[in-house]
């Protein structure tokens, strides 16, 4: 009797700690949001359209799970919103889908609302209202003051400056824009973002840089 107590204590013992194991190996929301935006910038920075289209839809699931797991993680829902995003990007920029935007608008805001200074989310917001016209939400100069922000925030910010040239060439305020923009190529290059080289340097031909 007492040699089948032991054999049940140890069997449940066993049961017990794998049980642990298996618990502590399930990943955190953090580092689900981590891996979703590594899948995002993995996307961006490929040329293939179906292999863009995999990464960013891996990276959206990643997302939701982080998500589900931690409601209150602003890495997940900025990582969410990434991956939706630029699926939504792959065949061009185009703001017909209007409920897909409001979505990702949502997710943009929640990701400031859990982090106020989190530098990629408000580069994207300043982003949104600097290019979306009024009827949509957007707003050049609430806009402008938030990329200005970001660039406080993280001086290396590359698409904040983008943005901001965009907005000088809008105000006619070609010779500033064009520094942004330089920064934003010189800051581009050196972080290794090709996507973020290509549209620096477009913005620049825009702007007629050189002449």
């Amino acid at each position: 009797m007492r040699e089948r107590l032991l054999a049940c204590a140890a069997l449940v013992a066993a049961l017990c700690s794998f049980g642990r194991v298996t618990g502590a190996s399930e990943p955190s929301a953090a580092t689900l949001a981590q891996q979703a935006l590594n899948e995002c910038e993995a996307g961006r920075q490929t040329t293939e359209r179906s292999e863009r289209e995999r990464r960013f839809a891996r990276g959206e699931e990643m997302a939701q799970h982080a998500v589900a797991l931690d409601d209150q993680c602003a890495q997940a829902h900025f990582a969410l919103f990434c991956n939706r995003g630029e699926a939504m990007r792959l065949d061009g920029e185009s703001i017909r889908d209007v409920i897909g935007l409001r979505g990702l608008i949502r997710e943009l805001d929640r990701t400031i609302e859990l982090d106020p200074d989190h530098p990629g989310a408000l580069s994207a917001k300043g982003t949104f209202l600097v290019r979306l016209p009024r009827l949509l939400g957007g707003d050049v100069d609430r806009g402008e003051a938030i990329l200005h922000h970001v660039i406080t925030l993280d001086p290396t910010a590359v698409t904040a400056r983008i943005s901001l040239a965009r907005v000088c060439e809008y105000r006619g305020k070609r010779d500033e824009g064009i520094e942004y923009a330089r920064r934003a190529l010189q800051f581009a290059k050196e972080l290794g973002r090709a996507d973020k080289v290509a549209e620096a340097q477009a913005v620049l031909a825009e702007l007629g840089a050189g002449r």
